[in-house]
């Protein structure tokens, strides 16, 4: 079992990384929550199905009292009306303000019981549990949490860290390929926004982990974690650096707004928007053809799209992103590309160059 620190003082935490370490889980909170007695576990049918049972032995042998409390599975669920079932669920079943809310599952389930758990109460105690690669690699760490409102993605939410993250790569075994293939798209992410060594090694390497290699996935799990950590450790709540990190997602986060939340995973939708934004950084002359090509070519053998659909009317994709949180003074943000393992924020992009990576 690895582990990665994040250093935020008061509210720093461990991620612990490992195959089969859900075996652990109930000795991990422990170690954490000496003092709880109770805790409430928020899933979805498909992970409780998988997981639910061995989660729930492990927590009552370490002497918790579990409150279980299940969400449908599906990105729209990720939603305020969703978040009211679990504060009824949480005020029913008498939860204070030591008892932690535990995500276990993707990234709709951390998100919005991060949510939960930084409003509830004013705030409780929160774990991530990731069962996705992507939850694993991205939306477990870092502390944002957020429900989708049905004109954009994340737009109600707040900085909430974790108090533990446990990611059993075990869990990665049961996930579809597709899944699999979404969740490689934030790990090239980490690759060109911060280190080409790792880019290269993902190059060199691509195939035996889509094949859940246990040692090429711990390796991406391990990288990606420390990338975030460090860049979180920077700059927690966004007031510069860990903008690098929404490489791919103002166009990815539009794509995903006006197709419902339906039509793309999360990861797809980030591949569309990095692929975009490599365009865009090409047109404006940061980057040259070969380093774009090299940037699409990854995202392309991950299985994964980067083309933005025909379908969706682009001025609809200007307004979307226009009202995406990272506006500032109607002004929009993109990362873009400089080369592989060095990204630029660039405020205040011209349509002309929006329009060269749609």
């Amino acid at each position: 079992m690895g582990s990665v620190f994040i250093d935020l003082g008061p509210r720093s935490y461990t991620i612990y990384i490992g195959k089969g370490i859900i075996d652990s889980l109930g000795e991990l909170v422990g170690q954490v929550f000496p003092a709880v007695s109770r805790i409430m576990v928020v899933t979805n049918p498909t992970v409780s199905g998988l997981y639910g049972r061995a989660v729930t032995r492990q927590l009552e042998q370490a002497g918790f009292e579990v409150l279980p409390a299940e969400i449908p599975d599906g990105e729209e669920y990720k939603s305020l009306a969703s978040a009211e079932k679990l504060y009824d669920m949480a005020y029913s079943g008498e939860l204070d303000r030591k008892t932690p809310v535990l995500a276990l599952g993707g990234g709709v389930v951390g998100d919005l019981a991060g949510f939960v758990a930084a409003t509830y109460l004013r705030g409780v105690p929160f774990i991530q549990v990731p069962t996705t690669l992507l939850a694993q690699v991205d939306s477990s760490v870092g502390g944002k949490v957020a429900v989708n409102h049905p004109r954009g993605k994340n737009i109600i939410g707040a900085f909430y860290q974790p108090s533990l993250v446990v990611a059993d790569l075990t869990t990665l075994e049961t996930l579809s390929d597709r899944e699999i293939r979404a969740g490689m798209a934030e790990v090239i992410k980490y690759g060109v926004i911060e280190d080409e060594g790792f880019f290269q090694w993902l190059e060199d390497n691509l195939e035996k982990a889509l094949k859940l290699d246990p040692e090429a996935l711990e390796k991406i799990v391990t990288v990606s974690c420390r990338i975030k950590a460090a860049v979180v450790q920077e700059d927690e709540t966004e007031q510069g650096r860990r903008a690098i990190l929404n490489y791919g997602h103002t166009v990815g986060h539009a794509v995903e707004a006006l197709t419902g939340y339906s039509l793309y995973r999360h990861g797809e939708a980030v591949a569309i928007g990095m692929a975009a934004a490599a365009r865009m950084a090409e047109y404006s002359g940061l980057i040259g053809a070969p380093e774009r090509k090299r940037i699409e070519s990854l995202l392309l053998r991950a299985g994964l799209p980067v083309i933005v659909p025909p379908s969706l009317d682009r001025r609809e994709m200007m307004e979307s992103m226009k009202r995406d949180k990272k506006v500032v003074s109607s002004r929009i943000t993109f990362v873009l590309p400089e080369a592989v393992g060095k990204v630029k924020i660039v405020r205040d992009v011209g349509e002309d160059i929006i329009n060269s990576g749609l």
